[in-house]
């Protein structure tokens, strides 16, 4: 019998047999070979951001922190970072003394409701992290000359969806 590997919630044997909703119907090996790309990707980033964790001396939770406060539409509260993160009060609490500390992020109280906590982010560590994440953006911008009209906005609208797909699901408690 052949051996069994899990992938994004389908299963994928070397005997053939293929299971769960990525691994039936006429569109499995496009969703499969998505997944293996989306993984890839995903490992490029996270080892990016690992280098600048250990560059910053951050955890790699403080790094997952800042993309969050960076690519929030309004300035985060603790309590939404904890929510997006998954993690305790006390947790998100300890991050971002640290962010704070190393000059990261900067706290404000809200000038309507004082017991209100927004979170920014500094100009001169984002500058920094941006001069640090520039080979991602050049990589980026390289695929992008590559790419047919069109290519680029049908996949911003395709991970919007997915990303949307994925903020509705609840994680397995651990």
């Amino acid at each position: 019998m052949g051996s069994r590997r899990l992938y994004y919630g389908a299963v994928d044997s070397t005997d053939g047999a293929r299971g769960g909703p990525l691994g039936e119907g006429p569109a499995a090996p496009e969703l499969q070979a998505l997944a293996v790309q989306l993984r890839r990707m995903n490992g490029e980033v996270s080892r990016l951001a690992h280098a600048f964790a250990h560059a910053e001396s951050l955890h790699a939770t403080d790094v997952q922190a800042l993309a969050a406060i960076l690519d929030a539409e309004d300035p985060l509260t603790p309590g939404r970072l904890r929510d997006h993160l998954g993690l305790t009060s006390g947790a998100v609490t300890a991050c971002l003394d640290r962010l704070e500390r190393s000059g990261h992020i900067r706290r404000s109280r809200d000038s309507a409701d004082r017991r209100v906590v927004h979170l920014h982010y500094e100009p001169a560590a984002k500058s920094a992290a941006r001069t640090f994440f520039l080979p991602l953006s050049e990589a980026a911008a390289r695929a992008q000359a590559l790419s047919e009209p069109g290519e680029v906005a049908a996949a911003l609208r395709f991970l919007a969806r997915m990303n949307g797909e994925l903020a509705g699901t609840e994680s397995p408690r651990r």
